[in-house]
C-alpha cells in the first residue's frame, strides 16, 4: 500500500513539475523563451517585413501630403522641415506602440495551439513565459526603429543634440514600447484568438495615438481634448523624444494648458512607462497564473 501511494506521488509531481524559485532562474527561463522567440521571427522573415511596410507608409504619406499643409508653432508657415522634424518622434513612437497588436496576437495564437499549455507543465518560472515574449517584442521593435530612422535621414529628417541624447531619445521610446507589450499580453491572454487579440490590441491604440500631439500640434484641438492630448502617456513620450532629438522650435510654448507632462516630458515619459509596466505586467502574470490553475 506505502509503494502504491509513493509511487502515485511520484507520478502526480512528474506531471505537475514544480517552478525553480530565484531571480537568476526567472532571469534564465525569460532568455531561453525569449530566443525561442527570436528564432521563430528569423524563420517567418515576412512578419518583420510587413511590420515595416506600415510606419514607412506612415512617414511618406504625412511627409508629403500633409507636410506642407500643417503649420508648426514658432515654426515659418509651411515648413516642410520643420514638420518633418516635429512628425518623425510621432511616427517612431506610433511604430513602438502598433507592436502591442503583435504582442497580443503572437500570446493568443500560443494560447490557441496549446504551446502554452506546454510551457505550463515545464519546471520554469511562471513570468518567464511572458516577460521572455516581450523581451523578443522589444528586440524586433529596436531594429524596426533602426531602420525607420534610415528611412527618416533619406527624407530630410535630423538630430540637433549629441549622440547621448538621441540614443536617450530612442531608449525612452523602447521603455513606451515595453510597457505597452505588457497591455499586448494581457489582452492575448484574454480573448480566444489571435484575430480578436488583433482586433483588440488596435481599437484602442487609433485613439490613443491620434489623440495627442504625435501629428498635428494640440492648439488646434478642442478645449476639452487639449488636456486629454496633454495628459497622454503617448504626448508625455513624444514630446520627450523631441526635446532628446533637438527637435523642438525655438521660442514655442511646451503645453498649451500648462500640464505636467509636458512641461517635464522626459521625466513624465519615464514615470508613465513604469506605471504602465507595474500595473499590467502584474495583471498578465496573474491572468497567466490563474489559467494554469
Amino acid at each position: 500500500m506505502t509503494a502504491v501511494t509513493e509511487a502515485a506521488g511520484t507520478e502526480a509531481h512528474v506531471r505537475s513539475p514544480r517552478p525553480r524559485g530565484g531571480i537568476g532562474q526567472s532571469v534564465r527561463d525569460s532568455l531561453v523563451v525569449a530566443k525561442r522567440n527570436l528564432l521563430r521571427m528569423l524563420r517567418i522573415p515576412e512578419v518583420v517585413i510587413f511590420g515595416l511596410i506600415q510606419p514607412i507608409m506612415f512617414v511618406v504619406l504625412f511627409t508629403y501630403v500633409f507636410g506642407g499643409s500643417i503649420n508648426i508653432p514658432g515654426a515659418p508657415s509651411g515648413d516642410a522641415r520643420a514638420y518633418r522634424e516635429f512628425l518623425m518622434a510621432g511616427i517612431f513612437a506610433q511604430t513602438v506602440t502598433f507592436a502591442t497588436a503583435g504582442a497580443g496576437a503572437g500570446i493568443a495564437d500560443d494560447m490557441h495551439k496549446g504551446l502554452i499549455d506546454r510551457f505550463r507543465s515545464l519546471p520554469m518560472s511562471r513570468g518567464a513565459v511572458l516577460t521572455g515574449r516581450t523581451l523578443a517584442d522589444l528586440v524586433q521593435t529596436a531594429l524596426t526603429l533602426v531602420v525607420l530612422a534610415v528611412v527618416a535621414l533619406l527624407i530630410g529628417w535630423r538630430s540637433h543634440e549629441n549622440i547621448a541624447k538621441v540614443l536617450g531619445g530612442f531608449a525612452l521610446l523602447l521603455l513606451l514600447g515595453y510597457a505597452f507589450s505588457w497591455i499586448g499580453a494581457l489582452i492575448g491572454l484574454t480573448v480566444r484568438t489571435p484575430e480578436a487579440a488583433t482586433s483588440g490590441g488596435l481599437i484602442w491604440l487609433f485613439p490613443l495615438t491620434f489623440i495627442s500631439n504625435a501629428f498635428v500640434p494640440v492648439n488646434g484641438m478642442p478645449a476639452f481634448l487639449k488636456h486629454v492630448a496633454e495628459w497622454n502617456p503617448f504626448s508625455a513620450t513624444v514630446a520627450g523624444a523631441r526635446e532628446l532629438f533637438g527637435n523642438t522650435v525655438a521660442g514655442a510654448h511646451r503645453s498649451v494648458t500648462g500640464a505636467w507632462p509636458m512641461e517635464h516630458p522626459v521625466l513624465a515619459s519615464v514615470l508613465w512607462s513604469v506605471l504602465i509596466i507595474a500595473v499590467f505586467r502584474t495583471l498578465a502574470v496573474r491572468k497567466y497564473r490563474s489559467a494554469a490553475a
